[in-house]
């Protein structure tokens, strides 16, 4: 009598909850799905990295220009002081 309690049992467990087998159109589907969200977050991603990537290169560049152009600021008035220096000498030696 219990065979016949626990064969009704899992009829009725088979009924109520039906086990999913798992065939080739999911597989099929659930591959569709990993590729389409890759192909979403690959390009988002990428562009992402290549901006901070080009962001970082623009701020270094424009550290150095900063920087030259401070250095060309010196060396402008450098030759400005050698400028006058060399007129106030020739002013000397000349008159």
């Amino acid at each position: 009598m219990n065979v016949g309690k626990d064969e009704l049992l899992g009829e009725v467990d088979e009924v109520l909850a039906p086990k999913k087998k798992l065939d080739i159109t999911y597989l099929f589907f659930l591959l569709s799905g990993i590729v389409l969200v890759f192909g979403i977050l690959f390009p988002k991603i990428y562009l992402t990295q290549q901006i901070y990537f080009k962001s970082r290169e623009i701020a270094k560049l424009k550290i150095e220009y900063d920087t030259l152009k401070e250095e060309n600021k010196v060396i402008g008035a450098s030759v400005e002081a050698i400028k006058y220096k060399n007129q106030v000498l020739d002013t000397l030696f000349y008159d």
